[in-house]
């Protein structure tokens, strides 16, 4: 789709599904910042080339752009004193399986333009469209409003995966203190995996978005500090509680294996009583099989219904003694 009001580079309708033209206005209010998505990576890319001119003019920016890892990766690249390149993975968590996904999202932002393509289905792109669609002041104008309600919609969807985690670890809990439940090893080590899973996703955004920020011009700062520090602190958390998930979903799995050694102490314990019982009867009925000459009660008429007596009271006398220490 070509873009709403024509106004995009010559060569690059092409390449986008939409245009935000008009959605937010500059700060002087002469003219609007034109938010525009690209289909996909390498669309996002061809397109950089048109929007930022030091893309076409010098071959070592573009290099540094086309030379990104082709995985999801958190980077920051400045191409020129306009221009900087965004790349982040995305995360979202999906119900049905429990599973957490993970995409890309990118975003160029320029003087009166930001371009920007998203991998998945993590919505970002939508939520923030709906922060600057919302009422209230705002901390940014321009290009620095649309990055700044990107990244606050990147954060605010990890926040919820956290969340979404969070509730799969409390159920997880509850069947790992089921007794109906034969073995919740495989879902802890299904969660373990898709926590290690988000936090390889967000780790590297509280190394790479301080990028953002200008320390010696504040100026060109494409991100406030103190919004800056906000968001990597929440990312910083969201990683705390993740860990703190991860290391509940051990203690989970130490409990279920000591519950595991203990039916099994309990297993041996009714194992050793029930021989127990056996072996008294199997030594007295061997005693009176020997067929020595002088054996007593051999024969006295009521030996045979003594021995069996004798049996069966031991028996019982042995089943009640593992009864009463909590063997049987």
């Amino acid at each position: 789709m070509s873009d709403d009001d024509g106004s995009g580079p010559a060569g690059t309708q092409q390449w986008f599904v939409g245009d935000r033209g008009g959605a937010v206005e500059r700060a002087d209010g002469t003219h609007s910042t034109r938010w525009l998505q690209a289909e996909d990576r390498d669309a996002f890319l061809d397109a950089a080339r048109e929007l930022a001119p030091a893309l076409r003019d010098r071959p070592s920016a573009g290099t540094a752009v086309h030379g990104l890892p082709h995985r999801p990766a958190a980077a920051v690249r400045r191409i020129d004193d306009d221009w900087v390149l965004v790349l982040t993975p995305t995360v979202w968590f999906t119900d049905d399986d429990r599973q957490v996904r993970t995409g890309e999202l990118g975003c160029l932002v320029g003087p009166d333009a930001v371009l920007t393509f998203e991998d998945g289905s993590a919505g970002v792109c939508e939520h923030a469209r709906e922060r600057l669609d919302a009422p209230g002041p705002h901390r940014a104008e321009g290009p620095r409003r649309i990055l700044l309600a990107v990244v606050m919609a990147l954060v605010a969807a990890a926040t919820r995966v956290e969340v979404a985690l969070g509730d799969a670890v409390a159920d997880t809990e509850r069947l790992v203190f089921d007794r109906g439940v034969t073995d919740p090893v495989p879902q802890v080590y299904d969660l373990k995996r898709e926590i290690t899973e988000a936090r390889r996703a967000l780790l590297p955004l509280s190394a790479e978005l301080p990028e953002l920020a200008d320390p010696d011009d504040e100026k060109r700062a494409l991100v406030g500090h103190r919004a800056l520090e906000r968001v990597v602190a929440t990312v910083e958390r969201v990683d705390r509680h993740l860990d703190a998930h991860d290391g509940l979903l051990s203690d989970m799995l130490q409990v279920h294996l000591a519950q595991v050694s203990v039916r099994q102490n309990e297993d041996m314990r009714k194992i050793s009583a029930w021989a127990a019982i056996l072996v008294y009867p199997t030594v007295v009925a061997g005693v009176y099989g020997m067929n020595f000459s002088h054996m007593p009660e051999l024969h006295w008429l009521l030996g045979y219904p003594f021995a069996m007596a004798l049996m069966v009271v031991g028996c019982v006398v042995l089943f009640r003694v593992f009864r009463r220490v909590g063997w049987l």
